[in-house]
């Protein structure tokens, strides 16, 4: 009798029956793998369904068809699913990480990340990735016996590797850390239960990763589209896109605009995932990793696009970055919410007895014994979990208005 969850992996697949396990020993499921009950965890946790009412570019009160950070979380977690079956994945693992990835945006996104960031220099900083493993280890209260979530080292190692190791051998921050050096959460979980912060993550985590990038990329030209910030004759200056729409002009004489963007956003997809699937592929069978641990000492990502569609990537970006993402429009709600967050956290590092409930009790405790540095990460954590909407509401409550962020 073949095992609960069983499929036909790749030699190189994560295996949930091989798992290195959960920092608390919990009896194995009857009926699902450790990574089909990480992404239903996922699914189940607060944090997840707060993604229904936090920014992806624009809030939501801007449009009902705009996309929320559930919405493009759940779009990267087809993607994953989609390259994780192709490349002989686990697709468990692949799709709970991409549905794990966002858990710690701020309200705001990106916007909401600096101004955090920026209140907290000198006491850790702020970053999403290091947020999100402090959510699902530790600020998730669904448990009896249990704070966070509890997940699989591979999700957890996923969760904060799919970008890519975050130090050299001798332990020296690298990339994006290189100046500002590893979050702490990161760094104390690690040492509680070591997440090999020098190598490369599985092959699902690369996945979801790369999954990311191509929802993005699609997404955004729909919406750009849709908000006006540029025409659907502007695509044409990236070659890539022009490409795309001369084959639908030689396929369909007239299309109405609704349906012209999505035929353009639907190719768009299908060429990056095609194409990721195809290199990985060749990558796998060049570099020949016989286990999962083989690709994590890979000096490179086994799952990529090819030269020619990283390049159509990098185009892409180029051309959304200065029409869409730093549009006078975004700018001046980027703007506005930052100023939101911004007063909220001077107003509860002030008065923290107007947080709610439990989060008031514990930063009394703190207070009580002048622990600036944890009283100041517990405003930080009560923030970065309030949507958008909950934000302006505290904002209003607290100071008696809002701006209208439009």
């Amino acid at each position: 009798m073949q095992p609960i969850g069983y499929v036909n992996r790749a030699p190189y697949a994560s295996n949930p029956a091989k798992s290195r396990g959960r920092l608390l020993a919990e009896p194995s499921s009857p009926t699902r793998t450790d990574f089909q009950r990480d992404r239903d965890r996922v699914i189940h946790s607060t944090a997840f369904r707060r993604l229904a009412h936090k920014t992806q570019v624009f809030v939501p009160h801007e449009g009902d068809h705009y996309r929320t950070r559930l919405t493009h979380t759940i779009e990267v977690g087809q993607i994953a699913r989609a390259l994780a079956r192709a490349l002989g994945l686990d697709e468990d693992l692949a799709e709970a990480l991409a549905l794990a990835h966002d858990l710690g945006h701020t309200p705001f996104g990106h916007t909401g990340e600096e101004a955090l960031d920026e209140a907290m220099q000198g006491f850790g900083g702020f970053d999403h990735n290091a947020q999100a493993l402090r959510i699902v280890t530790r600020l998730e209260r669904r448990y009896a016996d249990f704070d966070g979530l509890n997940l699989a080292w591979e999700t957890l190692e996923g969760l904060v590797k799919h970008n890519g190791p975050l130090v050299d051998r001798d332990g020296a921050p690298i990339d994006r850390y290189a100046a500002k050096g590893v979050p702490l959460a990161i760094v104390e979980y690690d040492a509680l239960h070591p997440l090999e912060l020098s190598t490369r993550a599985s092959a699902e985590a690369q996945a979801a990763a790369l999954a990311d990038d191509i929802a993005y990329n699609a997404h955004d030209i729909d919406d750009g589209l849709r908000n006006g910030l540029f025409d659907i004759g502007d695509l044409r200056e990236v070659a890539f896109l022009r490409v795309i729409m001369a084959e639908i002009a030689a396929h369909y004489a007239a299309l109405d605009p609704a349906r012209h963007v999505n035929e353009i956003v639907r190719r768009v997809i299908t060429r990056f995932v095609e194409d990721a699937i195809q290199e990985s592929a060749r990558l796998f069978g060049e570099l020949r990793p016989k286990s999962a641990a083989d690709v994590r000492a890979l000096p490179c990502a086994v799952v990529a696009f090819s030269p020619s569609m990283a390049a159509a990537d990098a185009a892409i970006k180029g051309f959304l970055y200065p029409r869409m993402y730093r549009h006078p429009r975004v700018m001046k709600v980027r703007g506005e919410a930052a100023g939101v967050v911004e007063r909220l956290w001077g107003h509860f590092v002030r008065s923290p007895a107007e947080m709610p409930g439990e989060w008031a009790a514990a930063a009394l405790r703190l207070a009580a014994v002048d622990d600036e540095a944890r009283l100041k990460r517990l405003v930080c954590d009560y923030i970065a979990g309030m949507t958008d909407r909950y934000a302006l509401a505290e904002h209003r409550r607290l100071l008696g208005w809002a701006p209208e962020l439009r």
